[in-house]
Order: C-alpha cells, then structure tokens, then sequence
C-alpha cells in the first residue's frame, strides 16, 4: 500500500539545521575566500601597508605580516578556516609567503567563479588546475639558479621589505646572513632556531649587532660578583649549585654542643667540596637551572667565579651550544672535556629601568652553534614588529642555504603564467578554460604589487607578458613600474609551496556541493 501525497517525510536533521545546495554553494565559499585575500591585499609587497590588531584581552599589535595577522582573527566561516589552515601550514613548512598563498588561492577561485557560471563542471575546472600546476612547477625548474652569497642577502632584504625593518635593510640584512652563515659553520645546519633575539630596549634599529653567543636576563644576587671575564671557561649545570636536600623528613637527635658543631661542620664542609669541584676545574663561570647556596656563592665570588641560577632549560641548552659545553647534572662530577669557552662574559645592572634583572652576555665565543641578534629600539610595538620581520627573514633564508633560489617581484609568477597559457595550447577541450583561469590567476601576484606601488595594473601585466614571451626576467619595481629582475629572490620551496597549497585548497573548495548548517546559519 502506497503513502499518500500528504505523507510528511521522516525528519532526519533538525528543524533548523539549513542545507544550500548546487552552485550557491560554490559562490559563498568564494565570497568567504574573496573576503579573506582582499583582506591582506593592501599589505603585499615593499609598499604594502599595515593593520592594527586590536585584541580580546586590550593589547594591540601593528604589522602588516600575513601569518600574524591570520592567527589573530577569530575566524567563523568554514571557507575562511580552510584557509587558515592553509596559512598556518606555509608559516609552519617555510616561515614566508603566507599573504601569497592566500591571494593566489583568492584569485583562483575568483576566476573559477566566472568559469562556473557558463556551466563549466567543477571537476573539469580542477582537472584544468591540476594540469596547470605541472605546467607552472616545469618553469619553477627550469628558472631555478644556485644560491651565492649575494643572493642570500637578496633572500633576506625580500624578506625584511615592506615592514619596519625595512628602513634598515643594509644594517639587518647582513646581519641575518652573518648570523645564519655562523651557526651553519659550527653546526652544519642553517635554522632560525639557532638564532636567538634579544630587545635591547634603547637607541634604534640601526643599533643592532650581533653577538656569537647568547644573551638573557636574569638577576645577578651580589653586586661585587666577578665581571667582564675574558677568555674564560663556562660550566653548564642542569641543576642546583647547593648541597642536595633529602627526599624524605628525618630527625636528627643531638645531645651534646659538639654533635650539633659536628653536624654544621659536615655541612659546610660539603658545601667547601662542591666549591672546590667547581674551582678545581679551572672554570670562571658556572650557569645553572636551579639554585645557587649563597655559602658557596661567597667562596666561588672569593675565587673570581661567577655563577648565575635559576636558568630555563632553554637558555642552559642555549648557552651550552654557544659555548660548547657539555651540560652536566651533579656540581661533583665536573671534568675538564665538559667546559665551554667564552670570549668575553659580562653582566649589566640598568638602574634607570623599572626591571629587576641584568643583562648577561656571552659573547665571541670560537665556535658557537647557536648566535643571538641584539634588537635596537626603544618602542615596544615597533620593536616586536622588527623582531618578527628578521624572523620571516632568518626562515627564508636559511631555507636558501640548502636550496636554489627564485626571481621574486611577481617575475616568477608572470613566467608561471605565460608557461601555464603555451601548455594550454597543447588541449582541446574544456581544460583549457580552466587553464588560462589559472594564468590569470597567477597574475594576481604582480597586479598586486603594481596597484600597491601605485601603478597602472593593466598595462604593467601586459608587458610582463610580452617580457615572458620573450623569455626575459622582468617583474615589478617598488613604484608599481616594470623593472629588470637583479636582487629580489626568494627561497624556492617558498613560492612552491605556496602555489600547491593555493592550487589544493582551491581545489578542495571547489568540490564541495553542499553544505548542511547544523546551527542554521
């Protein structure tokens, strides 16, 4: 027996949960994602602008740093966690070209749009895709050139241009180099990690340096401790510099004055061993995690060793690995192979400054594997702006010491785009629709960076593609005019990376024909 007409359907989802289907779907998501690049599109390039991050708990931060800037939104739509997501990775996989991703992925699906209202399948618009990505990663190949050293430094000015940092290129940059170029000697890698960052809090930019051994901040307990120690050896305790307390309560019954003398002369006298170990070794400094018994504070100070407690464990790994030593658990057990070397060791007390800690430097040590550069300037927003900027700096670049390099500018990307529309020719059918859309999109890179240096977009894209046809590096200059291509570069996993993930997510976008809102918005 059949249902009549006026049967209701069984209910599968709630009341309000909101189901949109076919090809709203796709312009929604595109809308998202159109929001997103548009968002970070002001800031591209050595002329971009910043933005003024106002957060929840009342700090504010000013930058115009793409992966900055994405992880402080409070981001709702799924699209715009997509790319997030995608975001996140970039920053995660290459420290740079997050704002790239996102306006490539951006673009992409912009052009997508168009192709999809004519009736253009979803499925053929990514097949097309996925053909134009090997088309644009065959140009990567044949355009990719060695890195020198000067094209590490163009890695690290490209990466520093466009944020506070940039009125100090020529001081920064070669610092970046140095410091990378340092650690990679001593250790044979080149990471961003070995490099540490210190805020010296006074003077400017320009005022920066670097420093072959590492800098912090901690409290010095007596003012006639030993300073500016030179050519001195450095012990590294993962512990505390005091007699080892019991892990369990016991009592001790004295019943006469000479045991009680006894029982203080045992310990001094332990605490006389542990100084000895540390004096004995020839050692003029001992670092350590833990705490530092002011008895044998005063006997070490007496002998002209330094010693400063209460480390991180990052900071004792740190000093270690700029100083050579060997970090050792137990004050006793102290051998000669176990010390590191340190050019100068010094400590500052600022009594103008409202901090409670000095500032203790190792420095010139002989074979450091781990630097720190000495950030200038007084401004704390300004400050935290740089130091990220020589981050995204020291990532690129130490990606550049393993791996060749790429034209930067939007040259690359307009060569992507012209190599994108000659493997177009060679397909008949819907594809190449999507192809082109591609190459289109690929020219969002340097119609960018002609609109942001105040230039005429149309007309600059079309002479980069008569410069491609042509099979000359030409890209953008920082006046949004068409300039020889000669010291903007970036790392190559930068940009490739980059355009997979854009090409992916956009991909992933695309096949989506349906959303179902649990929360019926």
């Amino acid at each position: 027996m059949s249902e009549g007409p006026a049967k209701a359907k069984a209910p599968i989802v709630p009341e309000h949960t909101k189901i949109t289907s076919g090809t709203e779907v796709q312009e929604k998501l595109i809308l998202a994602a159109r929001v997103f690049s548009d968002l970070l599109k002001p800031t591209y390039g050595p002329r971009g602008l910043d933005k003024m991050l106002y957060k929840t708990d009342g700090k504010t931060a000013v930058t115009n740093d793409g992966a900055k800037i994405v992880a402080e939104l409070l981001v709702k739509h799924p699209a715009a966690k997509m790319m997030v997501s995608m975001a996140s990775s970039q920053e995660e996989n290459c420290g740079d070209g997050v704002t790239t991703a996102m306006l490539v992925c951006g673009s992409l699906l912009i052009q997508g749009k168009t192709l999809l209202r004519k009736g253009l399948h979803p499925l053929t618009l990514i097949g097309g895709y996925g053909n134009a990505l090997d088309a644009a990663l065959e140009q990567i190949d044949a355009d990719a050139s060695p890195s020198s050293p000067a094209k590490l430094l163009c890695v690290s000015e490209t990466a520093l241009r466009g944020k506070v940092a940039d009125t100090s290129l020529d001081t920064l940059s070669p610092i970046v180099v140095d410091a990378l170029r340092t650690v990679f000697e001593n250790s044979e890698t080149a990471q961003a990690e070995q490099v540490s960052m210190h805020k010296i809090g006074t003077g400017s930019i320009r005022d920066s340096r670097l420093v072959n051994g590492v800098v912090f901040r901690r409290r010095v307990i007596m003012d006639n401790l030993p300073n500016n120690l030179s050519g001195t050896k450095v012990i590294c305790l993962n512990g505390d510099l005091k007699i080892r307390e019991l892990t369990r309560d016991v009592e001790i019954k004295i019943s006469s004055a000479d045991e009680l003398d006894s029982f203080v002369t045992a310990e001094q006298d332990r605490r006389e061993l542990i100084a000895e170990s540390v004096t004995d070794s020839g050692a003029g400094a001992i670092l350590c995690t833990g705490q530092v018994d002011r008895d044998i504070l005063h006997i070490l100070s007496k002998s002209g060793i330094l010693a400063i407690g209460e480390l991180d464990n990052s900071e004792i790994q740190n000093a270690a690995d700029a100083t050579g030593a060997k970090i050792v658990e137990t004050p006793l057990d102290i051998n000669q192979s176990d010390l590191g070397a340190c050019g100068l060791l010094s400590w500052e007390r600022r009594q103008e400054t409202d901090s409670v800690q000095d500032i203790i430097r190792l420095e010139d040590c002989p074979n450091p594997k781990t630097v720190t550069i000495e950030v200038g300037g007084s401004g704390e927003t300004a400050t935290e702006e740089v130091i990220r900027a020589l981050h995204d700096s020291l990532r690129a670049t130490s990606l550049a010491f393993t791996e060749d390099v790429l034209p930067g500018a939007g040259a690359m990307h307009a060569r992507m785009a012209h190599a994108v529309r000659a493997a177009s020719e060679s397909q008949s059918g819907r594809e190449r629709l999507a192809m082109e859309a591609f190459a289109r999109a690929l020219e969002a890179i340097p119609e960018t960076l002609t609109e942001n240096g105040g230039g005429e977009s149309l007309d600059r894209i079309l002479e980069l593609r008569a410069a491609a046809r042509d099979d000359q590096l030409r890209g953008i200059s920082p006046d949004g005019k068409v300039c020889d291509v000669v010291d903007v570069w970036h790392p190559r996993s930068v940009i490739e990376a980059a355009l997979v993930s854009a090409t992916e997510t956009a991909s992933s976008m695309l096949r989506i024909d349906q959303v179902i809102s649990a929360r019926g918005d």
